[in-house]
């Protein structure tokens, strides 16, 4: 299914949704991201990317 709109996409803190680039302002949501799956996704990327970054510092230790 095409995107009704080509992105950035951004997830909404105060309505818990993704948004295009016209949405609420960017000190209330997340982003930009390239698509809309990318930004409905942003939690478990987020606890990814910090689980990783864990990992490197107790290796540095």
């Amino acid at each position: 299914m095409p995107e009704a709109s080509s992105g950035p996409w951004y997830w909404c803190l105060r309505h818990e949704r993704v948004e295009p680039e016209d949405g609420c302002a960017n000190a209330e949501r997340l982003g930009p991201y390239p698509t809309r799956e990318a930004a409905a996704n942003w939690k478990a990327t987020t606890e990814a990317r910090n689980k990783e970054w864990d990992r490197e510092d107790a290796e540095d230790e």
